[in-house]
C-alpha cells in the first residue's frame, strides 16, 4: 500500500499541496473581506449576501465551459496563467473607488478563471502520483480544502480587521502569485495531453467539439455516469448546511450551537477521508454504496430533534460517511482518458455543485412550509433511496452484480 511518506516524497505533489493551501486559504480571506467591504459601503444585507453568492455561482457554468482548456494546453501553463489572472483581478477589486457592480463583475471572472486551473491541478495530480498514491494524494488535497476553509474563515475576520478589506484583497492576490510560483517551479513541464489537432487555439468549433466529446463520454459510459450519480447524492445530506440555524433554534440552541453544527460535518469528512484513504483499494470500492447510503441515514434521526450533542455526533457521522467521495472521485478521474480528463472533471464538479446548491435551495423552500427537523428527515430518507438506486446502477456498471 502507498504511504503518505511516498506521496510527500514527490516534489510535484509538494508543489501542488503548497499551491492549494495558499490559494484556498486566500479565497476564504477574500470572501470575508468582500462581505465586509460590500456591507460597509451599502449597509445592505441583500447586497452583501448577493455578492457572497457570486463566489459560488460561476463554477456552475465555468466548470463545463472552461475546464477543457486544461486538455488543450500544457497543464502547468494553465495553472500558472489562471493564478496570475486571478491575482491581477483581485488586486484591481481592492481599489477603493471601484463601483460595486464592477466589483461584482470582476468577482465572477475571478471565480470562473479558477475552473481550468482546478481541472488542471486534478489532472496533474493523477499524472504525478502513480497507483494508490493518487488516492492518498487526492485525499490530502481534499482535506486541505476542508481545513483551509475552516482556518481561512476563522482567521479571516482578524486579518481583515488588521489590514482592512482592501488590503486583505491584495493579500489574496499575493496568495495567487505564491501559488503560481509554486506551480511554475515545482511542476514538471508536460505537453498538452489532447490529440495533436485539438491542442492550442480557441476556435469555437474545436471548443464545442471538445465540450460535446467530454459530455458524451461521461453520459454514455455507465461507469462514469454511475460515479457522478453517487456523487450527486450529496444534494440530500448537504441540506444540513442550509438548515443548521433554524434546526438549532428548534432544539433550543444558541448562535454558538449553529457554529458547532456547521463544523460537525466537515470535521467528520476530514476524519472519514483519513480512514478511507488508508483502506485497500478493493475495500474502498466495496464501501462506496454503503457509505453513500450511510451519509443520509443520520438526517432521518433529526425527525425526533435530539439534543445538540447527539445532533452534532450524527452530522459528524454523516460527514465521515461522505468520505466515499474520495474513492469515487479517484476512480472517476483514472477511468477517463488523459486527453479528456480535465473536461470530464469540470463536468462532474459542476454536477456535484449543482446538486448541492439545488438541495440546499429546495430544502430552504420546503422549510417555509414544514419544520427544519421534518425537512432534514425527509431529505435523509430520499437520500437513502437515491444512494441505494445509484449504487445498484454502479454495481452493474462495474460488473459486480
Amino acid at each position: 500500500m502507498a504511504t503518505y511518506r511516498q506521496v510527500f516524497g514527490r516534489a510535484e505533489f509538494r508543489a501542488l499541496f503548497a499551491s492549494m493551501v495558499v490559494s484556498v486559504a486566500g479565497d476564504q480571506f477574500a470572501r470575508v473581506a468582500l462581505s465586509l467591504l460590500v456591507f460597509d459601503r451599502t449597509r445592505s444585507a441583500g447586497w452583501t449576501a448577493g455578492v457572497y453568492a457570486l463566489t459560488y455561482v460561476p463554477s456552475i457554468f465555468a466548470g463545463p465551459l472552461l475546464s477543457g482548456l486544461a486538455d488543450r494546453w500544457p497543464r502547468r501553463r494553465v495553472m500558472v496563467v489562471a493564478d496570475l489572472v486571478r491575482a491581477g483581478l483581485v488586486t484591481v477589486m481592492a481599489i477603493p473607488s471601484l463601483p460595486l457592480p464592477v466589483v461584482a463583475a470582476l468577482l465572477v471572472v475571478v471565480q470562473a478563471a479558477g475552473a481550468p486551473g482546478n481541472a488542471a491541478r486534478a489532472a496533474t495530480a493523477a499524472a504525478a502520483l502513480p497507483g494508490d498514491e493518487f488516492v492518498l494524494g487526492k485525499g490530502v488535497l481534499d482535506m486541505v480544502v476542508q481545513l483551509a476553509q475552516v482556518v481561512g474563515f476563522a482567521t479571516g475576520g482578524t486579518l481583515v480587521a488588521f489590514l482592512g478589506p482592501g488590503q486583505a484583497l491584495v493579500a489574496d492576490g499575493v496568495t495567487f502569485v505564491v501559488s503560481a510560483v509554486a506551480v511554475g517551479f515545482g511542476i514538471r513541464a508536460r505537453p498538452a495531453p489532447g490529440v495533436p489537432e485539438a491542442r492550442g487555439g480557441i476556435r469555437l468549433g474545436r471548443w464545442w467539439a471538445d465540450l460535446r466529446a467530454g459530455t458524451v463520454l461521461v453520459a454514455q459510459t455507465p461507469r462514469l455516469r454511475s460515479l457522478v450519480a453517487l456523487a450527486c447524492v450529496a444534494g440530500f445530506y448537504v441540506t444540513v448546511e442550509g438548515l443548521a440555524a433554524p434546526y438549532a433554534e428548534s432544539i433550543g440552541g444558541s448562535a454558538q450551537a449553529v457554529g458547532v453544527l456547521l463544523a460537525a460535518s466537515p470535521a467528520g469528512a476530514v476524519l472519514g477521508m483519513l480512514i478511507v484513504a488508508r483502506l485497500p483499494s478493493p475495500v474502498r470500492m466495496r464501501l462506496l454504496g454503503p457509505l453513500a447510503v450511510a451519509a443520509s441515514v443520520p438526517l432521518v434521526v433529526c425527525a425526533v430533534r435530539p439534543g445538540l450533542v447527539v445532533t452534532a455526533v450524527l452530522w459528524g457521522l454523516s460527514g465521515m460517511a461522505s468520505a466515499y467521495h474520495l474513492p469515487a472521485s479517484a476512480a472517476f478521474t483514472l477511468a477517463v482518458p488523459d486527453h479528456r480528463r480535465a473536461q470530464a472533471y469540470g463536468l462532474a464538479a459542476t454536477a456535484l455543485t449543482t446538486s448541492q446548491g439545488a438541495g440546499i435551495a429546495l430544502a430552504g423552500l420546503a422549510a417555509t412550509a414544514a419544520s427544519a427537523s421534518t425537512v432534514l428527515a425527509v431529505a435523509g430518507g430520499l437520500g437513502v433511496l437515491a444512494a441505494g438506486a445509484a449504487w445498484h446502477r454502479a454495481r452493474r456498471a462495474f460488473g459486480t452484480g
